[in-house]
């Protein structure tokens, strides 16, 4: 059901028009907030948007009438009468989703009514148009596409490339978030460890990287205990995916990510609440799967290495138990304190592989903990890093590209909390309280010797549609980081 990159890409590029079309287009108009906010447009559009009540909130938009049908779109780029930093953040993601408005082709005009129209910005506002089409239909009897908008007919939902934007840029970076989105929306039944397995196969011949996969009781043989307890009780096999692009000597970038393809919480079971939205518990492995994608699709000058430990967390006579002890990769033994804390367990293994490497740059990605959503909200990822530096980096491209996160700290005062009894370490803290915290400490315990360890905690779902945001699976934090290293290590 998960499109590949190459049939994405083409997806994607049909969007947009190339800057010398002569196909007519209508123009979005962008305009800021405050009782100035609407001045820059003609008479008849401010008299059109005054009786309709148009408000300058970031992200409202309204079609305005023309003599001949659709005379083009408007948007707001902040709210009213507000001027500050975090009003600002998503500005050149504010475009509203094409599928929204009318057939017409579309264009930004250059002009003082861009507000902010930074260097950047022609990329960004393409890339927020391309985000902002994604539909996940493939469950629908009716198809997947409306074929004659994917074939770009008269009536297609185009954008004409803003000047100075990039189409191989934009349209890479398109693809890595919809095979993201793609993945993380399909439900477990067909998203077990195979066919997580084979996405991360298909994009390894893509962009001709190696790809080893471990699966089911070789698992044991080749020293990943904890990926084996965790998937062991489910009919489909757990997996260890190693995925490796680039120059040996370059310096070396490590990303893992938490591939539970479904969490019914093991023993002990999740509520059906709590199981609903499940299928998502993969999103940090889709995460860090985009991530590599962007990376080498940019050719950046670097050694890639991507893990992710796949398993579906089940229930049978098989299934690991509360009260187990069980001895990771790293030698560490674990006490259980609960299953359904099941995902740092599968890190822990992967994160001691990566870790035997010596990354200059290890990152993991997980939907970790409730307690994260709790501090933060659903849409803004904690970063926990042992670079500070690193860390404030992350946060300011993350506002720059609209991929928002927030440090919280590796607090060591916490770390007596994960101490085991009757073993090294439990998988449960002594103490609810500060549990994004302690999970985060957690996977700390199996990283010795990586230069710098940063470790998202996503929720990787939208509950709300937001500007280029559509409700469903979302790769947080992946255009931050990749922005971040696109920066510090650029083309090769």
């Amino acid at each position: 059901m998960v499109n590949t990159l190459k049939s994405l890409s083409k997806q994607i590029g049909a969007l947009f028009l190339d800057a010398k079309s002569t196909q007519t287009t209508r123009p979005i108009y962008a305009v800021k907030g405050g009782k100035t906010g609407l001045q820059s447009l003609e008479e008849r559009h401010q008299t059109w948007l005054k009786a309709q009540d148009f408000k300058t909130k970031r992200g409202n938009w309204a079609l305005l009438p023309g003599e001949d049908g659709l005379d083009g779109v408007v948007f707001s780029m902040e709210d009213d009468d507000k001027d500050d930093e975090d009003t600002k953040d998503s500005n050149a993601n504010a475009l509203p989703a094409p599928l929204q408005l009318g057939s017409l082709p579309l264009r930004i005009p250059p002009g003082d009514y861009h507000y902010d129209w930074t260097p950047d910005s022609p990329d960004l506002a393409a890339l927020a148009w391309a985000l902002g089409s994604y539909e996940f239909k493939h469950y629908k009897s009716k198809g997947e596409k409306d074929k004659k908008s994917e074939k770009g007919g008269k009536n297609a939902k185009r954008l004409r490339l803003p000047e100075g934007a990039s189409r191989d840029d934009v349209v890479a970076l398109a693809s890595s978030v919809w095979l993201a989105r793609d993945l993380i929306n399909t439900p477990a039944n067909d998203m077990g460890p195979a066919e997580l397995s084979r996405a991360v196969k298909n994009v390894a011949k893509y962009f001709e990287a190696d790809c080893a996969i471990t699966t089911g009781d070789a698992l044991i043989e080749a020293n990943f205990p904890l990926v084996h307890a965790v998937g062991r009780a489910s009919t489909r096999a757990p997996s260890l995916i190693d995925l490796t692009w680039g120059k040996p000597k370059a310096p070396k970038i490590t990303l893992v990510g938490k591939g539970i393809c479904f969490d019914s919480g093991g023993l002990n079971i999740k509520p059906a609440g709590g199981m609903a939205l499940m299928k998502k518990d993969m999103s940090g492995a889709a995460t860090a799967l985009a991530l590599a994608s962007m990376i080498m699709s940019a050719k950046l000058p670097v050694r890639l290495r991507l893990i992710i430990p796949a398993a579906e967390n089940a229930i049978s006579g098989s299934a690991y138990r509360p009260g187990d002890v069980l001895t990771s990769r790293a030698g560490t033994t674990v006490a259980i304190g609960n299953t359904d804390a099941e995902g740092r367990l599968v890190l822990a293994d992967g994160l001691a592989l990566a870790d035997e490497d010596k990354p200059d740059y290890l990152f993991s990605f997980a939907s970790l903990t409730g307690a994260a959503r709790i501090a933060l909200g659903a849409s803004l990822p904690p970063v926990f890093s042992t670079d500070d530096a690193l860390a404030r980096a992350l946060i300011d491209t993350g506002r720059e590209v609209d991929d928002p996160v927030w440090q919280m700290p590796f607090w060591q005062p916490y770390d007596t909390l994960i101490d085991g009894r009757i073993a090294d370490i439990s998988n449960t803290a002594a103490d609810a309280l500060g549990g994004a915290i302690t999970a985060a400490l957690f996977l700390k315990r199996f990283v010795k010797s990586a230069k710098r360890y940063t470790h998202f905690d996503i929720y990787g779902w939208v509950s709300r549609a937001q500007a280029a945001k559509p409700i469903g699976g979302e790769p947080q934090c992946a255009r931050a980081v990749f922005e971040y290293l696109q920066r510090e290590f650029g083309r090769s």
